[in-house]
């Protein structure tokens, strides 16, 4: 009988430790959060949707990616009824698999120059494209397709693994994703290979047409200028299938997620000429072997306990989930959960579960104003919201006259705030047992107005204020319980009230009289 080496076990487990100090446990938190999801456009349907755009010109257009080899545009509203055919190159596009029409990016200046950017998959010879379009000057919602500038083309091996992701950076540079070529396990072994153009994040800028080429080469790429023959279009390498990288645009930190082989699934903060591990590692753990030094390890990563295909986000910078911004919010294409993943440094990793949507997540996108959605693959786009169980907040309200007279109305008003909306607002009140009540009108910012109708002389007042937001929850305020009271004061003066003067008047009268006392002009009137 062989004896085990012992010493290769402990390698191991030391390693193992000394990971999880740094980077804290692989574990995510799987505890529902108050968040759910809804069909952002109800009305509109989709051929596989693969991204989603906004063009950054205050329009408040979004553009629709799908992947056979059609873009098309609509309002970003909840009620919009219909898209419009943005561009159509599905006679170019070679869609099948994990291939297609698969970027689309809006170029910084597009107010101006009106161009825009796709990464497409070609045949005869396969390959990716990554061209140039501009818009029809006769129609915004219009690509002239006869303006296709092509950019760049990186020939692929196999029907898989494409990458497909394009977004300009906060320096004005394009980035694109590229996978390994396919295949599995990177048989060309295209991620560690600097001499190839597959398995990285290039980075190339439009802006500056080079010898030879549509792009120039930004002087700062890690291998601008090399003798080596080591691609100078990369920004970093090491990956097996980016697909869908984002910049936080706080920040400008670069997120990407790299779907795994068949173990790790993994999120990556990528920086400028780092080596992020694929083949010779599959998240932390290793896969073809090799020298790991100075590999980038994950930041996150899960199993396939949780998925089968990671697929990347946003970091959240929107209004409506304050408790999200700042968090990377990420989804899986497999199991349709999605997460939130905080992170400020080593050791630091945080993973919640935000929603088990269960359908086939395919990409996410963000509006201008940075709320976030996701593409499904049953055609529909959806917006991940929060869900509100936080009832309005009512202030004191105020009333006005202080003393009603019995044919005088009687206007309350009061402030009422809700982060998701003030639905209704009700003055609900009575001069008996039963309550009425009225709907208060909006009055400007958050105050509303409602009158209370001319009650008789003493009657006596309760009210309270009721008011509901958009999700449904309700708030009273009625005083602690005691409500808000007033009473209704006589208009002239009662008949024992003039009873009373008069007597006193006769009494001077007598006095002054009898006794022919001088009595004050100020006394006589009192």
């Amino acid at each position: 009988m062989k004896r085990k080496a012992p010493y290769a076990n402990l390698v191991f487990f030391l390693v193992l430790i000394v990971y999880l100090m740094l980077f804290g446990s692989p574990v995510s938190s799987q505890t529902p959060t108050e968040y759910s999801f809804e069909q952002a456009f109800p009305q509109l349907s989709f051929n596989l949707p693969v991204g989603l755009v906004h063009a950054g010109d205050g329009s408040n257009r979004l553009f629709a990616v799908e992947q056979p080899g059609v873009i098309r545009v609509f309002q970003n509203s909840q009620g919009v009824t219909t898209s419009k055919v943005f561009l159509d190159i599905s006679d170019r596009v070679l869609y099948g698999g994990e291939q297609g029409l698969l970027g689309l990016a809006f170029h910084p200046n597009y107010e101006q120059n009106r161009y825009f950017y796709v990464d497409y998959v070609a045949d005869n010879p396969r390959r990716t494209v990554v061209a140039r379009y501009s818009v029809a000057a006769s129609d915004p919602d219009q690509a002239d397709k006869n303006s296709e500038l092509v950019v760049l083309e990186i020939s692929q091996p196999f029907t898989n693994h494409k990458g497909g992701q394009l977004a300009f950076g906060p320096d004005g540079y394009l980035y694109i994703g590229m996978g390994d070529g396919g295949s599995g396990g990177d048989p060309f072994g295209n991620g560690q290979n600097r001499s190839a153009s597959l398995g990285k994040i290039l980075r190339i800028d439009v802006n500056s047409p080079s010898t030879g080429r549509n792009y120039g080469i930004p002087a700062d790429n890690p291998f601008a200028g090399n003798t080596l023959g080591y691609s100078e279009e990369i920004y970093a390498y090491g990956f097996r299938n980016p697909w869908r990288f984002s910049f936080d645009s706080a920040t400008g930190q670069l997120w990407a997620a790299d779907a795994g082989q068949s173990q790790r699934e993994e999120i990556d903060i990528v920086e400028k000429g780092k080596n992020y591990g694929w083949n010779i590692m599959e998240g932390t753990l290793p896969y073809a072997g090799g020298d790991q030094t100075g590999l980038e390890l994950p930041i996150w990563e899960y199993g396939r306990d949780e998925g089968t295909a990671v697929i990347g986000g946003y970091v959240y910078r929107g209004a409506t989930m304050q408790a999200l911004v700042g968090s990377y919010v990420y989804g899986d294409y497999g199991s349709g959960k999605i997460w939130a993943l905080s992170y400020s440094g080593p050791g630091t990793a945080s993973n919640m579960l935000l929603v088990d949507s269960a359908l086939a997540i395919s990409s996410f996108g963000v509006d201008e104003q940075g709320e976030l959605y996701f593409c499904a693959f049953d055609g529909k786009i959806y917006k991940l919201t929060a869900s509100d169980s936080t009832p309005p907040t009512i202030g004191a309200p105020s009333r006005s006259p202080l003393n009603p007279l019995p044919n005088q109305e009687v206007t309350i008003s009061v402030s009422v705030a809700d982060a998701g909306g003030v639905a209704s607002v009700i003055l609900s009140y009575r001069s008996g047992s039963a309550f009425a009540n009225v709907s208060m009108a909006a009055a400007g910012g958050s105050n509303f107005v409602g009158n209370i109708p001319a009650l008789p002389y003493q009657a006596f007042v309760e009210y309270k204020i009721i008011a509901y937001d958009s999700a449904g929850n309700f708030a009273v305020n009625d005083n602690q319980g005691f409500f808000y009271t007033y009473t209704v004061i006589p208009e002239f003066p009662s008949l024992a009230s003039m009873a009373v003067l008069l007597i006193g008047a006769l009494a001077i009268a007598l006095m002054v009289k009898k006794r022919r006392v001088k009595i004050p002009f100020s006394i006589a009137l009192a």
